[in-house]
């Protein structure tokens, strides 16, 4: 069969749409999956009873969105799965619409797709981050008129994540090139004639005493029905109507000049105050019509030469971190409700910018960013192993203009991100700086011919670093390369070398639940002088000169205080237009076999289930102004040291004055300065009672009082080399367990340095609750402390062993 294909690359159907009910809806539910390939498409859609031969390959039922690598990205024991997979149902299809047209609605896939509805392909994507749009209209006609399938329409997918040298991004990227439908899939109603893209265009005039907003449409109108009405009206940021327009329009299609509106006194949108106004375009045919409603907000913005970042013409500090679209459990495939959850969590950090790392992300995340308030650099995927050929290239500039088309109207964008550490070669046999430099032109021009309101940036690539407009250089003091206090010093030398530094990737890796009482020992090896930037094998574990990266004990303790000299020295650099630090959250990656939680980039200020780690109140610290406290060491249960010996208590506070009580005893009360380091001046040096400890905290900003408290146990007995393992199970909620092992020396003593590789293991009923890519829920996993735990659903009533093995050790077994 032969059926004309649509397939819409920068459609954006999905923005709003009137009677909305009937006209859209996520096709979340009644999907089944296969992670293979298949024959042929009639494999997928060919009718067979249970138990028939035909009915192999056998599918699995899933809903969407769905990663093909929920779980295997952090399997210790396996390749990540790259490779073809389908997912098929059927649909109930009824248009409300006479004439209309039935459009599925891709938020994001990957890598590759294409889109059968029976045996008929109805379209195909290349490119896992943009959105796209396949029109079903034809095909779902031409299968209705041989009916079968009970009235429903079957719908297969399939998608292919394989590696392929000439697609972007590379395999060597540091983060996983996921496939699955992995963002919401949707199904799409809409009349004859409706809009295929709006761009709504806000420009701040006379110092923000008067306004213009301009809105432009792309019209979808397959059946060349002529007349059309068009009519658009923009609301102020309470809802009121504040102007309105309306044109007759004889031939609706291509692009069309829709409106122009004047706003006098207009709210201008900041980080502290995200106000958005709202624009609705209709267009109207006979008895139908389609909505689309933008939001969109007035704002000017400047990165000074050499100096800083101006927001509505006052300087604004770039407080910012990044985001990868990974998760616990189901990897790429977040929900709406994960996203709102990692994004209210950046904002309560008091994060007000953030770098979309490395790909175009969510439309859910570009809202939230827009309605939280904050800042947006965001990037296509040109990221590692050097330049591909035709076929590479013109992908890279079609995700450049899906990008910048699809995200064109959200005031929190202000970056267009055009590569990330293209310095690095690997992916074919030419390395030739010259032609990455002229490709880096080509996108450069391409972005400012589609958006000339924005910038454009790359990270990393010196040789490249004169033609954007903002540039970030390679800094990890303290990390790949240097210690920490040279940071200062090593960013106003690449200040001066461009005309718009903006710092992004900073930190280091921290495993959670590790701590240290002598964070900084490993700063002693290192040498100074020679730069802070990560070099080739920097990243990696073994070889090369010292470095806290190999040669650091990976705790919280050491990864806090290089946080807090970093946060320390930004609040006195007036230049500064601000920073990134790498990243937010854990990540999944499968170039970090070797990692404490194999296959994963530890350098989130949470994990990858968005548990907090301690780094996470010393950003916190510093940047919220919602009063807080946190003692540090709440995931430490225990402290060692001598006794009587004096041991270090650190605060992390943003309130003016704090009061620190030990076993019931006041310490005293400090007053909070940010350039003493650490912790602000709030630490007390306060000795420890042997065995339990608690630790409470009174602080004060204004007439508001905040607390933490913290308990655990002082060891003072000293440990040898680990001699045995002890296994026990420290919590029970319904069917969950929670399992503890511990590393003892022969004495019995924990042995709290230990970071030996442990494997937990199940027999039974129950199942493991690990591959989550956390260090409680990996099944291979590095010691913190001499200890690590994992969750078991032992199922309803089951019988179940659990049993640890470490090398050199004897393996200890648990009967649950």
């Amino acid at each position: 069969m032969s059926i004309k294909n649509y397939l819409l690359p920068a459609a954006l159907f999905l923005l709003s749409v009137t009677t909305r009910a009937q006209q859209q809806q996520r096709l979340n539910t009644g999907w089944e999956f296969l992670r293979s390939d298949l024959g042929g498409i009639w494999e997928a859609v060919r009718p067979v009873g249970k138990g028939n031969p035909e009915a192999s390959p056998i599918w699995e039922k899933v809903e969407l969105p769905h990663c093909v690598n929920a779980f295997d990205a952090v399997d210790p024991d396996v390749n990540y799965y790259q490779g073809p997979a389908w997912y098929r149902t059927q649909l109930k299809i009824n248009n409300p619409y006479a004439g209309g047209r039935t459009i599925l609605h891709f938020e994001g896939a990957g890598q590759k797709t294409d889109v059968y509805v029976y045996t008929t392909k109805v379209a195909s994507h290349v490119g896992g981050y943009d959105e796209w749009t396949a029109d079903i209209t034809e095909a779902v006609a031409a299968f209705k008129k041989t009916p079968q399938f009970k009235g429903g329409v079957p719908v297969a997918i399939r998608t292919d994540n394989s590696r392929n040298l000439e697609m972007v991004p590379s395999d060597l990227s540091d983060f996983n090139v996921y496939g699955g439908i992995y963002r919401y899939l949707n199904l799409v109603y809409v009349p004859p004639v409706s809009i295929q893209q709006m761009h709504v265009t806000p420009e701040v005039k006379n110092n923000g005493k008067n306004a213009a907003v301009s809105v432009s449409l792309q019209l979808y109108n397959p059946g060349a029905i002529t007349g059309a009405t068009v009519t658009t009206v923009l609301k102020d940021p309470a809802g009121r109507k504040i102007a309105e327009s309306r044109q007759e329009v004889s031939n609706p299609g291509g692009t069309l000049a829709a409106a122009a509106f004047q706003v006098k006194k207009p709210q201008l949108w900041h980080t502290d105050h995200p106000v958005l106004y709202t624009v609705e375009t209709t267009v109207s045919k006979d008895n139908a019509s389609y909505t689309q409603t933008v939001k969109t907000g007035f704002r000017t913005f400047e990165f000074v030469q050499h100096g800083p970042f101006l927001l509505n013409g006052k300087r604004l500090l770039l407080r910012g971190t990044h985001r990868h679209e990974d998760h616990a459990g189901v990897a790429a495939a977040m929900t709406e409700d994960m996203m709102r959850r990692e994004m209210v969590l950046m904002k309560e950090m008091g994060v007000n910018f953030i770098r979309l790392g490395h790909y175009q992300q969510s439309r859910i995340i570009l809202n939230l960013c827009d309605s939280l308030g904050m800042v947006v650099w965001e990037e296509i995927p040109w990221c590692r192993g050097g330049l591909g050929g035709p076929v590479y290239q013109q992908q890279a500039k079609r995700m450049l203009t899906n990008m910048i088309n699809q995200h064109y109207n959200h005031p929190s964008v202000v970056i267009w991100g055009l590569g990330n550490e293209n310095d690095w070669p690997g992916d074919f046999p030419e390395f030739d700086k010259e032609k990455i430099r002229a490709f880096m032109k080509e996108l450069h021009n391409l972005s400012h011919q589609l958006d000339p309101s924005r910038k454009t940036a790359i990270r990393r690539c010196d040789f490249c670093k004169d033609i954007v407009d903002v540039y970030s250089p390679s800094i990890w003091a303290g990390w790949y390369r240097g210690i920490y206090t040279e940071y200062k010093s090593t960013s106003e030398e690449e200040m001066k070398k461009v005309n718009h530094f903006l710092h992004v990737e900073w930190g280091g890796d921290s495993h959670a639940g590790r701590h240290s009482e002598s964070p900084d020992k490993a700063l002693q090896s290192i040498k100074t002088g020679g730069g802070t930037d990560e070099r080739a094998g920097d990243a990696s574990l073994y070889g090369g000169a010292a470095r806290v990266s190999k040669d650091g004990d990976w705790s919280e303790s050491y990864i806090c205080n290089l946080m807090d000299w970093h946060l320390k020295e930004q609040e006195t650099m007036p230049w500064l237009t601000g920073t990134a630090q790498w990243v937010f959250k854990d990540f999944s990656t499968p170039i970090r076999p070797d990692n404490p939680v194999p296959y994963m980039n530890q350098k989130g200020l949470v994990e990858r289930d968005l548990t907090r780690k301690e780094a996470y109140y010393v950003f916190q610290s510093y940047w919220a102004t919602q009063p807080m406290v946190h003692i540090y060491g709440h995931s430490q249960p225990v402290r060692w040291g001598q006794e009587g010996e004096e041991k270090m208590v650190k605060v992390y506070s943003n309130c003016d004055e704090a009061e620190l009580f030990v076993n019931g005893k006041s310490y005293g009360k400090k007053k909070r300065r940010s350039a003493d380091f650490p912790a602000a001046g709030l630490r007390w040096n306060v000795p420890f009672a042997k065995g339990n400890n608690n630790v409470h905290v009174v602080a004060a900003k204004g007439k508001t009082v905040v607390e933490d408290n913290i308990a655990f146990r002082y060891q003072t007995e000293t440990w040898g080399k680990p001699a045995k393992m002890i296994l026990e199970k420290i919590a029970t909620n319904g069917n969950i367990t929670t399992l503890e092992v511990k590393l003892l020396d022969d004495k019995g003593f924990q042995c709290l340095d230990a970071a030996n590789w442990v494997r937990f293991s199940l027999a039974g009923d129950g199942r493991l609750i690990d591959n989550l890519g956390t260090s409680s829920g990996s099944r291979r996993v590095q010691l913190y402390n001499g200890r690590a735990t994992i969750k078991v659903d032992t199922g309803k009533g089951g019988v179940n062993v659990a049993a640890v093995k470490s090398e050199g050790l004897t393996t200890v077994t648990l009967n649950l």
